[in-house]
């Protein structure tokens, strides 16, 4: 079949291998002039940064990739643990440097908050009980159709803690204000409040400090680039700087592509990587979707969406690790501004990746390239994010930063670049800027995201972070094997 891939993300990018390995004539169409969507790099001064996912969980979904495609991974990626895992930093002074060992971390816990030991423990196995019952039932099902949930046992929905918030159920089962913390922000991974997120989101601590965090040797641009080679080797076509700006249908079917400039690309299957609101609300025209359909898309809250300094230094800042936190002093009021008030946070947590500590080459010698990433809201008319709105809150991170440890920090910084909301809003068109797709605040909500088949439009299906099963390296290319899965059983 002539299969056209709307976008060069990693979604798109996979479905494109698997979809070449089967034989299909495809061709992906990216709107900006480089693969990799949200996965992607800025060489700048001899510096070089990652400017999308920083860490990896479960490998072995991209295994199961490149093994499809008759490739070996290893002979594309040099995929290495980060141990630790990640450095948190509290505001009272307490450092926690979070290992995949589990015995380093208990010994940790017992210094700063002794009695939450046994909680601790306690809380793998529960978080691990929820992987359980959902990695079959949610994360490797495409949960399209009657028979794809026949399989299910209904009772597994009751063990996933699916009608407490992530807040409550942690609330309850530790005392110490560090362990609370440490664990409410793994619901930011998929850019959710953890006040507002069902529980079932404790699976994701399950998945990182169990099964361990991973980073690829180089940059994780690395994972784009081995993707390009991998879909070169299926003679897909790459096409770059071609905007798609509407899917024609016929009778309720696909039948072709057209970009900005007017050119039409027939196609008998579309596979959309672009947001899945994005594609339903401003790709199809308005009388493709039904009344219930639009209301559907429109009320979807979008995640968060983040604030990005790049900043290059000629200093190497030796209480830093790969991964860095610095938690806020109130992380309830944080969320609150971010998701209730949609303003930035006076207080925010920040997050450093600092990947010239793995890779030297990344930054100068003496020098650190540092991604600090802040959460943020997604685009909305109560923060405009202008040039001095954007300044000024460059300026208070950076001065945070240097309360915190880094000192002298704004003397040291040879190369800066921000990233705002609206940035995202513009490289990837991304629904209000938001930069994991949908959030999952609420209790139902993870579990309906936008399927990887359109029930609307016969031979369009959709991929990525906005799609079924969610956002992340490991989410997004299950989610090309969800729309593949369906391929097969409603079109060969």
């Amino acid at each position: 079949m002539n299969i056209k891939i709307i976008g060069a993300g990693l979604g798109g990018l996979a479905t494109a291998c698997l979809l070449g390995k089967q034989g299909h004539t495809v061709t992906v169409l990216e709107k900006n002039s480089t693969p990799g969507g949200k996965i992607n790099e800025i060489h700048a001064q001899d510096f070089r940064f990652d400017i999308g996912p920083s860490l990896l969980t479960m490998p072995f979904i991209l295994e199961r990739l490149f093994n499809q495609c008759d490739a070996d991974m290893d002979d594309f990626l040099d995929i290495q643990t980060t141990d630790p895992i990640c450095r948190y930093f509290y505001p009272q002074g307490v450092k926690f440097d979070c290992y995949r060992d589990t015995s380093l971390n208990i010994a940790q816990v017992q210094d700063f908050a002794p009695d939450d030991v046994q909680s601790y423990k306690e809380f793998l196995s529960y978080s691990e009980q929820i992987y359980e019952h959902t990695k079959d039932a949610f994360l490797f099902n495409p949960l399209y159709e009657l028979s794809d949930l026949l399989s299910l046992n209904p009772i597994d929905f009751f063990k996933i803690d699916a009608f407490n918030t992530v807040a409550e159920s942690i609330d309850q089962k530790f005392k110490s204000p560090e362990l609370r913390k440490f664990f409410k922000r793994f619901t930011t991974y998929n850019g959710s409040s953890p006040f507002q997120a069902p529980a079932t989101l404790n699976i994701i601590p399950y998945v990182e400090l169990t099964m361990g965090g991973y980073y690829i040797n180089g940059g994780m641009y690395a994972l784009v680039e081995a993707l390009i080679e991998l879909a070169n080797k299926f003679d897909v076509q790459l096409k770059y700087n071609v905007d798609i700006s509407h899917i024609t249908t016929q009778n309720d079917s696909v039948r072709e592509l057209v970009d900005t400039s007017g050119h039409r690309y027939p196609a008998d299957l579309v596979v959309s990587n672009a947001d899945a609101y994005e594609t339903y609300r401003h790709l199809l025209d308005e009388d493709e979707l039904s009344s219930r359909k639009k209301n559907k898309m429109d009320t979807l809250e979008p995640s968060c969406s983040g604030f990005v300094l790049l900043l290059g230094t000629d200093k190497q800042y030796n209480g830093l690790t790969h991964h860095n936190i610095f938690f806020s002093q109130d992380y309830r009021q944080e969320f609150q501004d971010i998701f209730d008030q949609k303003v930035m946070p006076d207080d925010p947590t920040i997050y450093i990746a600092n990947t010239s500590q793995t890779n030297p080459d990344h930054a100068p010698d003496g020098g650190s390239n540092l991604f600090v990433l802040v959460n943020a809201p997604y685009l909305t008319d109560n923060y405009r994010w202008d040039n001095q709105q954007t300044q000024q809150y460059q300026d208070h991170i950076i001065r945070t930063l240097q309360e915190r440890g880094l000192t002298d920090l704004e003397d040291h910084i040879v190369y800066s670049q921000t990233i705002t909301p609206r940035d995202f809003y513009k490289m990837y068109r991304s629904n209000s800027g938001s930069i994991y797709g949908t959030s999952s605040n609420s209790k139902f909500a993870a579990f309906m995201r936008p399927r990887n088949k359109s029930r609307a439009i016969d031979g369009l299906y959709l991929v990525g972070g906005s799609t079924h099963p969610g956002g992340g390296i490991p989410l997004v290319t299950l989610s090309a094997f969800h729309a593949v899965n369906l391929i097969d059983r409603y079109e060969t």
